[in-house]
């Protein structure tokens, strides 16, 4: 019964690894989003879960296979310790994601952003002029308003175009402020530039656009709310089976250690 216990333990933390993968992959697909890559705290936290619950997984494999209880047992105590912080960051991320500042403007496919839709949680830690400043300048550094321009040449294109969050609160003026279309990143001729204090703020120049705009900083929000909601279904698929798989684990854990000491009882009367 110890052998079955174990080999069952063993295939377990085999769909353990597996799962471990798919966490892995969505934190390396995080990482490499444009506003990701300029918010350093946001980028590595899944990645770091998803190859600790590999290593562990890997751990409770080996200790399955080779019968060493004093692994399975670490394996058991980490297991847990990792599934419950992956909870954590999923409620966490439902929470902070769940406000949407998107809106919609009547004539465009795309919508804009409202920094003050997003949680005070988000616009605290990632849009104060502390934080922000840092950001703005990775964002201006990057190709994501240089790809409009390459991708859209009239305004009939670009009205009817689907552009992220990020593309639109950053690389051109609200459409409240009129500005005339040239290009998707050069606007000119502003005919309601009381409209909202972003239409101040808008410059041609590519090293400032919209970067000062707070559409740009609801903008970043809004990318973030998408890509954090994507992740989350895989997340919480992986975290289902992480789950299901700990507990048949330490059920087996526990008939296996029930069965030994039931063997020891009986050796002890032979």
């Amino acid at each position: 019964m110890s052998g079955v216990s174990n080999n069952l333990t063993a295939i377990l933390n085999f769909i353990a690894v597996l799962a471990s993968i798919p966490i892995i992959a969505s934190g390396i697909w995080l990482a490499s989003k444009p506003d990701n890559e300029c918010i350093h705290n946001f980028r590595w936290p899944i990645v770091l879960i998803g190859f600790l619950i590999l290593v562990v997984a890997l751990a409770g494999f080996v200790g399955a296979y080779w019968n060493k209880q004093g692994l399975l047992a670490v394996y058991l105590f980490f297991m847990a310790l990792l599934i419950a912080a992956l909870l954590v960051v999923l409620v966490f991320a439902f929470v902070v994601t769940r406000p949407d500042g998107s809106y919609d403007v009547p004539g465009r496919a795309y919508k804009e952003y409202s920094l003050q839709g997003y949680s005070s949680w988000l616009r605290n830690h990632l849009t104060t002029s502390g934080s922000w400043q840092n950001i703005r300048t990775c964002l201006a550094d990057s190709d994501v308003c240089i790809k409009l321009a390459q991708n859209y040449i009239t305004a009939d294109q670009f009205f009817a175009s689907h552009i992220s969050p990020l593309q639109s609160g950053c690389c051109k003026p609200p459409t409240s402020c009129g500005f005339n279309y040239v290009s998707p990143i050069m606007w000119t001729n502003p005919v309601n530039q009381m409209a909202d204090p972003d239409c101040y703020a808008w410059n041609n120049d590519l090293s400032q656009l919209c970067y000062n705009c707070n559409a740009c900083k609801a903008g970043l929000l809004g990318n973030l709310r998408q890509e954090w909601r994507k992740a989350n279904i895989i997340l919480i698929v992986a975290v289902v089976v992480l789950i299901w798989v700990y507990v048949i684990a330490c059920s087996a854990f526990k008939n296996a250690q029930t069965e030994d000491l039931f063997n020891r009882y009986k050796q002890g009367w032979v």
